[in-house]
């Protein structure tokens, strides 16, 4: 305690406004970097299930297949999204995992996509995530692994996927060493691995006609506590199986200028060389756009994409490949087989491109 005819000298003060000031600095660091993700290594087939302690988690499947000279995309992806309110409740009944699920088939002749989606809570059997390796199960859609081979069943209104993905080669573990940043601040991070160039081959299912169906895929899982920076409305991503055997990940995370506010991916080369993508290497810019007679949101569906392997065109095969899961997840966005073009004009592969946030901004 100072005595009243103490004054402290004016050089005192400012160093304890520095010092003050260095203390509040180190906490807000310090804070920030608690509630970042550590680095860690991926173990499988264990961190191909489920992680119920972490917020937001998805598993991901796209592909393309052919039917003879038909020409199919399809899509499904299940999510899991842990509860925060009910984690202290006791009840059976209470929801603390709630599972979403999305399906969708772009009929590239027919130019329709078809598309369905489910919603649950965890338990009584009726919806499910392994935490020893993949198996998720909604009602009557599933997902599961089994060594190498991945199992996917999802009957659902006027189409259906029977499919198996067979790996080709190692997963890509995103980011460092499978910690991929997503935004400004170190906590926005999530734990992302993908698995290019699957094998794919099964039945498609549209109005009751089957289709046996054989072509390449992409998965992805990623689990995380924290996304999206406050000011993300919502991102470009795309996942890219090239004909040589390369895989290609780029996305951007937009604000509502449609500015990058962080920006990624990948890319393994044929010789199975991978290159991460540093922020500020990629960049998208989009050419021609596509407005949505369902929700009038205007989407880039070609694109010029920079990355450090190539210049590349990415063109949407249909232009409408809009999905609206305001009944499930709450959002509507834009995710189908796509393209890829490269910077001397020849088609090397193809994938697909998800842009969410155009209708509206995106909240996990």
């Amino acid at each position: 305690m100072l005595l009243p005819q103490f004054q402290p000298k004016p050089h005192s003060l400012l160093r304890r406004r520095l010092l003050m000031g260095g203390v509040a600095a180190g906490l807000a660091e310090w804070h920030d970097h608690a509630n970042a993700l550590p680095s860690k290594a991926l173990v499988f087939p264990r961190d191909r299930g489920s992680h119920p302690d972490f917020r937001t988690e998805w598993w991901y499947i796209t592909g393309q297949a052919m039917s003879g000279n038909r020409l199919f995309g399809f899509q499904l992806t299940f999510f899991r999204s842990r509860v925060d309110a009910t984690q202290g409740m006791t009840s059976k009944f209470a929801a603390r995992q709630l599972l979403f699920a999305h399906a969708a088939i772009t009929d590239v002749q027919g130019k329709k996509l078809w598309h369905d989606q489910r919603i649950a809570r965890d338990g009584f059997g009726v919806a499910s995530a392994s935490e020893q390796d993949m198996g998720v199960k909604l009602r009557d859609w599933l997902l599961q692994a089994q060594g190498r081979r991945y199992t996917a069943e999802l009957p659902a209104t006027d189409f259906g996927l029977k499919l198996q993905f067979d790996e080709t080669q190692p997963v890509v573990l995103q980011g460092k060493q499978g910690l991929s940043r997503k935004g400004p601040e170190e906590k926005q991070a999530s734990y992302y691995y993908s698995a290019p160039q699957l094998a794919a081959r099964g039945t498609l299912q549209i109005k009751g006609q089957s289709y046996e169906v054989s072509g390449k895929a992409w998965l992805d899982h990623e689990w995380s506590e924290q996304v999206l920076h406050p000011d993300a409305t919502g991102w470009d991503w795309m996942g890219m199986n090239l004909d040589d055997g390369s895989a290609l990940t780029a996305f951007r995370l937009r604000d509502k200028d449609s500015n990058a506010l962080w920006d990624g991916g990948s890319f393994r080369s044929s010789k199975n060389e991978l290159y991460i993508f540093n922020r500020g290497e990629v960049i998208f810019k989009p050419v021609r756009r596509w407005k949505s007679p369902l929700s009038q949101a205007s989407y880039p569906v070609e694109w010029i994409v920079r990355t450090p392997a190539d210049f590349y065109t990415v063109r949407a095969l249909i232009d409408n490949q809009e999905l609206d899961s305001r009944n499930s997840t709450g959002a509507i966005y834009w995710e189908g087989l796509s393209e890829l073009i490269d910077s001397n004009g020849k088609r090397v592969g193809s994938g697909y491109l998800e842009m969410t946030g155009y209708a509206q901004p995106l909240k996990l």
